[in-house]
């Protein structure tokens, strides 16, 4: 007998059972909503359609009030005679002068608005100035700004430099200024270097 080759393995038929369920049920397509209709384009072009209606009515007013009547071209220019003598007509405002700022023209002092204390390694003072002017009011420009440069003494580094500016007369802008004194006993002094007017 003749030997029998072996087959190849067969593919075991499908299962009896019915394929599994899909998990999502499919859902019919939504139709687009269309898009809302802007009204930008017709605002803008309404705007600037009567923009454009201003700015003709108004050239047309301004022309017909320069060109006058028709019949007025062949006639001169009437002049009135008046019995105010032009002198009179208009006083000249006397400008109003101011004195010279200087220096010393001021006092100044420092207000401490914050200390703190390290012992014997000396203390941070915050202090600002407090400016008194020594002149009468109708020295001072009331629309001039006045830089007032001082100097603080006794800061541990070396002197400090600040600006302050008046305005208005009464009005005084200045920034605070942090001192670092060597001891709890130093004794903070000030005094104004400079003053210009701008």
């Amino acid at each position: 007998m003749a030997e029998s080759a072996p087959r190849p393995p067969v593919t075991p038929p499908p299962p009896g059972f019915p394929p599994p369920v899909p998990s999502e049920v499919p859902v019919p397509p939504i139709p687009p909503i269309p898009p809302k209709k802007r009204r930008t384009n017709a605002i803008i072009i309404g705007s600037a359609a009567i923009v454009i209606a201003a700015i003709v009515t108004t050239g047309i007013v301004v022309v017909g009030a320069t060109k006058g009547s028709p019949d007025d071209d062949d006639k001169p220019p009437t002049t009135t005679a008046s019995s105010i003598p032009d002198e009179d007509l208009v006083t000249p405002a006397e400008e109003p002068t101011y004195g010279e700022v200087e220096a010393d023209s001021f006092s100044i002092d420092l207000r401490t608005t914050a200390r703190q204390c390290f012992g014997s390694a000396g203390c941070n003072v915050t202090v600002e100035p407090e400016l008194t002017y020594l002149g009468s009011s109708g020295v001072l420009d009331p629309d001039a700004v006045y830089e007032i440069t001082y100097e603080i003494h006794g800061d541990e580094s070396g002197p400090v430099i600040q600006t302050a500016e008046l305005t208005n007369q009464t009005s005084l802008s200045y920034r605070k200024s942090l001192i670092s004194t060597p001891s709890a006993s130093t004794e903070l002094s000030v005094e104004i270097t400079d003053i210009q007017q701008g």
